[in-house]
């Protein structure tokens, strides 16, 4: 469990607290929030920023409600400890699980779940709002393109604020399905948890979707 807390927090404080963060497909992708937000004060007609946000706002409501679910099904696991401790103690990984323990390791998963619901959640009201900013960019006319540039970079930061959620509320169903090695033995749980860093760090820093949003050449068709 320590080596699961400080996998977890030293990749949050990595990301989002040090330089390396600079270099992350996440940071590279809010350049184009700022990007797109600068497009939408020359557009009168904007129905193709509702259209994205709509997509934005139904792809969090879609993690949102699965989080739910996944509340709801891990608080079921609680009342299933008689069916699964004697398949857990036949297996030969580790120690036989006592009734303590295994609602322990299920609490601990229901706090991911919860978690990851108000990440969601929070994420989803935060691209209402900027829905709002943005039905607020004054249309462009002579003399207010400063006021419209300004509004519009008020909707890219809400709009990264939103995105920034989004991704813990992913970060914590990724490490969510390290955590189930747990219901093994600890050793599983720590080479799910690195595996997981590993292949979180891969695309964040070094994945061919990074460098399509770079724009490098060397991605293969």
């Amino acid at each position: 469990m320590g080596f699961f807390l400080v996998a977890w927090l030293g990749y949050y404080a990595a990301v989002e607290l040090t330089h390396a963060g600079e270099k992350t497909l996440n940071t590279v992708m809010n350049r184009y929030r700022y990007l797109w937000m600068e497009q939408t004060v020359v557009r009168e007609n904007r129905i193709v920023d509702t259209t994205i946000l709509g997509a934005l706002m139904n792809g969090t409501a879609f993690f949102a409600s699965t989080s739910l679910i996944a509340i709801g099904g891990v608080l079921a696991l609680f009342r299933s400890a008689d069916a699964v401790l004697p398949i857990f103690a036949t297996l030969p990984f580790g120690p036989a699980t006592t009734p303590l323990m295994w609602e322990i390791k299920v609490m601990g998963l229901a706090v991911i779940f919860v978690y990851a619901f108000f990440k969601f959640a929070w994420s989803y009201r935060l691209f209402n709002y900027m829905a709002i900013i943005v039905g607020s960019i004054p249309v462009l006319r002579e003399g207010n393109r400063e006021e419209a540039a300004a509004v519009a970079r008020q909707a890219a930061a809400m709009n990264v604020v939103a995105g920034k959620h989004f991704n813990r509320g992913q970060r914590a169903f990724f490490f969510s399905l390290a955590y189930l090695g747990w219901f093994v033995n600890a050793y599983l749980f720590m080479a799910a948890t690195a595996c997981v860093l590993y292949v979180m760090w891969r695309r964040q820093f070094i994945s061919d979707a990074r460098l399509a949003a770079l724009g490098k050449n060397n991605v293969e068709e």
